[in-house]
């Protein structure tokens, strides 16, 4: 299973050991959209091609 990770107000403790957790069975992808220089396009693109999408 894909799992897209998107991060709004960047990493925390919990995320981070769930992502950890989850990528040893998963393909896991992180964006972090607290940074600048994310592309939305390429978010929306991420989001359509992963099976699960967990927002932080």
């Amino acid at each position: 299973m894909k799992i897209l990770h998107i991060l709004n107000d960047g990493p925390s403790g919990l995320s981070a050991r769930i992502i950890r957790e989850q990528s040893r069975e998963h393909d896991i992808r992180v964006v972090d959209i607290s940074k600048r220089d994310v592309s939305y396009e390429s978010i929306v693109e991420d989001i359509f091609s992963h099976d699960r999408v967990i927002s932080w």
